[in-house]
């Protein structure tokens, strides 16, 4: 089986775990349940490419445009206070399916980690590198 036959994010595969809320002939959007976040959705390319760096000038446009269409689909759940919308690329940075993906999630003001971004993990004294100065 080659990569593209198990990428749970390939919609002929049958794989996806999550619904699908949206969907054109380049992206579809998912909900994303997953322990604490209650309100998240997941914009995934239809084209099987790991990041986002392979995103071709006609995706990165018509994701521009939906992006809108995604934050209604989020505020019919619960409007929130916030968002933090972001991609996380290869292992490292803990992208556990190698197909793009950009994460959007709703924040509140009353959650225990309200106010803190994506940063906030990196900015931890013990996420310091061992020769980082």
């Amino acid at each position: 089986m080659n990569q593209i036959t198990k990428c749970p994010f390939c919609l002929d595969n049958e794989l996806l775990k999550v619904n699908i809320l949206f969907e054109d002939d380049l992206w579809y959007f998912t909900d994303m349940l997953e322990g604490s976040i209650n309100n998240a959705g997941m914009a995934i390319t239809k084209r099987h490419i790991e990041t986002p760096f392979d995103i071709n000038h006609e995706e990165w446009v018509r994701l521009h445009s939906l992006l809108p269409k995604f934050k209604k689909i989020l505020d019919k759940v619960e409007v929130p206070q916030g968002y933090n919308i972001g991609w996380n690329v290869y292992g490292i940075a803990g992208q556990h399916v190698n197909h793009a993906h950009m994460h959007i999630v709703a924040r509140y003001d009353d959650e225990p980690l309200s106010g803190k971004g994506i940063r906030y993990a990196f900015k931890q004294e013990g996420n310091r590198r061992p020769n980082q100065i």
